[in-house]
């Protein structure tokens, strides 16, 4: 073997080697692992500020969040209609609603009895009975008492409050209109029966509340219910005794 043929395969070898070196070096390579002693303390920090969960988590916060601030409000709302609901005006006293009770009297069926001090309308059934209703009558000052007729019915009155009352009322800084049409928000209620030449009248009311007290400026109020139920039983003409 001559020279020339040793140098030649001495570059043979080493290209060879060389080759193999590159393949090493450029050839792909195992991943990188990193042990779990070392990520955990990570990750562990990551969740303690919030993001580990990535923006799901924050989103889910702000969610939690808008509920309670809406279930607040809803409780709050709530609650605000029970106070209202525990304002309203006192209820009436059953003892005043409508019943027929022993009346011995010698007035003929069909007349009308108020008796003022202890609140109720007797009317008159016969055979010792009679219808009672609670009733409101005048307050102190307003008492009044005698024998009249119904001369006049009307369904849903207006009201023409008198000048008297007007002017009363003015002192004290309640300013009454001169005229009212008849309606749910009309004082005169429901029905009205007049009695005789009086200004008084026995009607209803949109307070039943006040039926039982001495609160009107002489009238007989009664319930809407009541006083519709009573102006179907008796007509013009009626007697009325006020006691």
């Amino acid at each position: 073997m001559n020279i020339k043929t040793i140098i030649f395969s001495a570059l043979c070898i080493a290209a060879l080697t060389l080759g193999a070196s590159a393949q090493d070096r450029y050839g792909q390579r195992p991943p990188v692992v990193l042990s779990p002693d070392l990520t955990a303390p990570w990750v562990t920090q990551l969740r303690q500020n919030g993001t580990a969960h990535g923006a799901g988590t924050v989103v889910r916060q702000r969610r939690t969040i808008s509920r309670q601030t809406v279930n607040r409000r809803q409780n709050a709302r709530v609650a605000s209609v029970r106070t209202s609901r525990t304002r309203q005006a006192p209820k009436m006293n059953p003892v005043y609603l409508p019943q027929i009770v022993d009346y011995p009297t010698g007035q003929k069926p069909g007349t009308i009895v108020i008796d003022t001090p202890n609140r109720f309308l007797y009317l008159v059934l016969g055979n010792g009975k009679a219808r009672r209703y609670g009733v409101g009558v005048g307050k102190p000052g307003f008492e009044w008492a005698g024998t009249h007729r119904v001369t006049r019915k009307a369904e849903w009155p207006d009201w023409r409050p008198p000048a008297q009352m007007i002017a009363r009322e003015k002192k004290k800084g309640r300013i009454l209109p001169t005229y009212m049409p008849g309606g749910p928000a009309n004082p005169m209620g429901a029905r009205a029966l007049y009695l005789g030449s009086t200004l008084y009248r026995i009607h209803g009311t949109n307070q039943p509340w006040t039926i039982g007290a001495a609160v009107s400026s002489g009238c007989i109020r009664m319930r809407n219910e009541d006083v519709v139920d009573l102006y179907e039983r008796v007509g013009n003409g009626t007697k009325v005794i006020v006691i």
